[in-house]
C-alpha cells in the first residue's frame, strides 16, 4: 500500500480521509485515488499541515 505514512498520520489524528479531501478542495474519492500512488514530498508536507490544523481544531472543540 502506498502512502502508509500519510494514512497512518490521518488515522492517529482521529481524522477521516474525507476531511483531508475537503480541506484540499477535492472529492474524497479523488483523494483516495491520489493515495494509490506515492505522493511527492511537497504534497505530503501540505497534507501534514492540514492534518495538524484539523487536529488542533478538533482539540479546541
Amino acid at each position: 500500500m502506498k502512502n502508509t505514512d500519510i494514512r497512518s498520520e490521518i488515522k492517529t489524528a482521529g481524522l477521516y480521509l474525507w476531511q483531508i479531501a475537503d480541506a484540499l478542495g477535492i472529492n474524497d474519492g479523488n483523494f483516495s485515488r491520489k493515495l494509490r500512488h506515492e505522493l511527492p514530498d511537497e504534497e505530503k508536507a501540505r497534507i501534514r499541515t492540514i492534518i495538524a490544523e484539523l487536529s488542533t481544531q478538533r482539540e479546541a472543540v
